[in-house]
């Protein structure tokens, strides 16, 4: 058995879900349609030039959701799910996962957005395995607006994934081989750590990277 690792925004999907999901909550009213769109739009700048603190936007990201109940959230997430999610996947982006779970290998998608944005897109891949930012919630089930444990971004995605795999009695090790799809300078960390890192769609830092360290190169869509 191997492993197959994906990230998420950009990388299967060619949109960013976190910042997606901001927008919707402005187009419908949910949120200050300024206010909002201004700090969201800063926060996307940052992650785009790696700059992004992602502990101060996961506390913003799930402070958000934390004004809500969450049957309304849900009703919501349906609507973002048919409206922005679902005609963006590609058949290209399905394909992969498809080889990789044909091939009995052991899939999952590991994410710096919050598991309760991405868990519905994981399931749309079909993927059972997903390892994203987690936040606190009651125990019925209501989003606090704190976040449990450590970003699942930039270095976080390699204890995430050793964490997980440690639960499973695994280690990256115990695979033949170890892939992690991504198109970001932020999972070099975890790119570094399999046996085949993929920049996938990657960005211009990725991929340039990628080129000098012989890295392959996959282009599921161009926009």
């Amino acid at each position: 058995m191997n492993l197959a690792l994906f990230d998420l925004d950009h990388t299967l999907l060619p949109l960013d879900s976190d910042y997606e999901w901001g927008q919707f909550l402005v187009r419908i009213g949910a949120v200050d349609a300024d206010a909002f769109a201004r700090r969201n739009a800063d926060f996307y700048a940052q992650y785009e030039a790696g700059t992004l603190d992602p502990v101060e936007y996961l506390e913003f990201a799930l402070g958000t959701l934390a004004q809500f109940p969450r049957k309304q959230l849900d009703d919501w997430h349906l609507q973002f799910m048919d409206e922005v999610i679902k005609p963006a996947i590609r058949p290209a982006a399905r394909d992969l996962v498809k080889r990789h779970q044909d091939a009995d290998d052991l899939v999952a998608i590991i994410t710096a957005t919050n598991k309760f944005v991405t868990a519905p897109i994981a399931r749309a891949f079909g993927v059972a395995n997903l390892i994203a930012a987690e936040p606190e919630m009651t125990a019925d089930g209501e989003i606090t607006g704190k976040l449990r444990g450590i970003p699942t971004s930039g270095p976080g995605k390699v204890i995430h994934t050793q964490q997980w795999l440690a639960d499973k009695g695994r280690t990256l090790d115990s695979f033949g081989r170890s892939y992690f799809y991504s198109d970001s300078q932020n999972d070099i960390p975890l790119l570094s750590a399999v046996t085949n890192p993929i920049a996938t769609n990657p960005n211009a830092r990725l991929k340039a990277h990628a080129q000098a360290h012989g890295w392959p190169i996959l282009t599921l869509f161009d926009d």
